[in-house]
């Protein structure tokens, strides 16, 4: 019964509900099993869902109405026209719709509040706030902060959550900022962790506003908090990212006088904040500082400096910092791999790419992310590099993945021979051949290019259970039939 009812919501929230006949066959079956609080409870959901579908299908008429016009008298003219009767969940519904185009959403939202008999609350507000977040309507979205806060209803804390990283993700630090502010301020106060987040979300940019820093911290204080290690973090985060050495130093000074002892974290910043600056010499000097004072650099800190040279495209010096991060004792791991496998690629060193994966992976018995197995073997067959492709291929199955085969295929009907499209299917069998599915996606792709003769000899040499298969002699079939009838003579 439980995994009844969770389909059931499950079927709403996508859109689906019960029709009568299987309401009434389910119906009859719990008042025969004697069920009849789930009967009850079955009768409900089902009237629910009647009278929701009926305010869907007018829904569905005002947003109509809303989306194909300018708004206007005209546009008011036609809702005024429908005799709506407004309910908050009509109006959210409206909204949920109208996201797309949230100027519209605004407008309707204040066309509702002038409508007798209806009056707006912090429910609607709190959703027509989260339409209304975005670069295109954020004039808007502070007009109905504003709004709301002079009728006495303000943002709940899931609504905030969810406006808030949304602003972060398009990157309108600015705005998000002003929010925390205004929530600092109200009754509802963002949690200890949203302060970090956002300081964190300021420091991505390439060159962070230390003036929102410094805000959030401010506002931070000002509510009776005291700051710690995380927050503390995010304003070295800032000042390292910002390249402002100094002042960040001066942070940690303070951060130590609060009882905070710097740890990896704090060096891999400025690691970061070093490399970013191209000074690489002075980033591997704070590796040598963090062992004198015991804190021994972790893969995370070592990735940063590796990472580093990398993009700079110092891919030489990035595989000393690695040989002599190993010679430290600290192990690598599929990160860093794919950190290395990067930096070569960006300089169009694929066989070096290639040739570092297998060492790495086997000696220091590391399983490569798939997405890193799927783009060097992309990269190798762009050069004409099957064989190491499909040595991957082989090494992806080792661990555990299943193998890429989409990029082989197209590779072997253009250039491939026959032993080549062999040795690759027998390269996707584990303990059974591969699906059909990829013998046939090999066979049209054949055929496409115009190799018949070479998907003919590789047909010969398949097992007889994929010759025999109906989609294979379907398309062999075709294929025989298009040739006789290029060979007949013209009328």
């Amino acid at each position: 019964m439980k995994l009844f009812w969770i389909t059931l919501r499950m079927m709403k929230e996508h859109g689906f509900y019960l029709n009568e006949e299987t309401y009434v066959t389910i119906y009859v079956r719990f008042k025969k099993e004697k069920m009849n609080s789930d009967a009850v409870a079955l009768t409900h959901f089902y009237n629910r869902m009647l009278e929701e579908n009926a305010m869907q299908s007018v829904v569905t008429k005002v947003v109509g109405i809303i989306s194909v016009s300018e708004w206007g008298e005209e546009v008011m003219g036609e809702l005024a026209k429908l005799k709506i009767q407004l309910s908050d969940n009509f109006v959210i519904r409206v909204l949920k719709e109208l996201r797309n185009t949230p100027l519209k959403s605004y407008k309707f939202f204040h066309w509702v509040g002038t409508q007798p008999g209806y009056e707006r609350n912090t429910v609607t507000y709190n959703a027509v706030a989260s339409v209304l977040a975005r670069n295109d309507s954020i004039q808007e979205f502070w007009s109905v902060i504003e709004e709301m806060k002079s009728v006495g209803y303000a943002l709940d804390i899931d609504t905030y959550i969810k406006i808030s990283r949304q602003l972060q993700k398009n990157r309108m630090m600015e705005d998000a900022v002003k929010l925390y502010e205004h929530m600092m301020d109200g009754s509802y106060k963002p949690l200890v962790q949203d302060c970090s987040l956002l300081l964190k979300s300021i420091s991505a940019s390439d060159k962070p506003n230390l003036d929102l820093v410094f805000r959030v911290v401010r506002k931070y204080e000002s509510t009776g908090h005291t700051l710690s290690k995380a927050i503390y973090d995010g304003i070295h985060r800032s000042l390292t990212g910002a390249g402002k050495f100094d002042e960040a130093e001066n942070i940690v000074r303070t951060m130590r006088n609060a009882g905070h002892e710097p740890d990896n974290i704090t060096y891999s910043q400025v690691v970061f904040g070093l490399c970013k600056m191209r000074r690489f010499e002075e980033a591997f000097k704070v590796l040598e500082e963090m062992e004198s004072c015991g804190c021994i650099p972790d893969i995370k800190t070592w990735t940063i400096l590796i990472q580093g040279h990398c993009d700079a495209k110092e891919i030489d010096n990035a595989l000393l910092c690695f040989y002599k991060m190993i010679e430290k004792g600290c192990n690598p791991d599929a990160d860093l791999l794919d950190v290395l496998v990067d930096g070569f690629l960006s300089q169009n060193r694929i066989e070096g790419a290639y040739e570092l994966l297998i060492v790495i992976s086997r000696k220091c018995r590391i399983s490569p992310w798939q997405a890193t197995y799927k783009k060097l073997i992309e990269k190798l067959l762009g050069v004409m590099k099957f064989e190491e492709a499909l040595q991957l291929l082989r090494l992806m199955k080792t661990h555990n993945y299943p193998p890429y085969h989409l990029p082989f295929v197209p590779y072997i009907s253009k250039f491939g021979s026959v032993e080549d499209a062999e040795a690759f299917l027998k390269a996707l069998s584990v303990k059974s051949y591969p699906s059909h599915a990829v013998y046939v996606q090999v066979f049209e792709s054949l055929f496409e290019e115009g190799r018949l003769s070479e998907a003919r000899d590789l047909l010969y040499k398949t097992p007889h259970h994929i010759r025999t298969h109906s989609k294979i002699s379907k398309l062999f079939g075709s294929s025989e039939r298009d040739t006789q009838t290029q060979l007949l003579p013209d009328p």
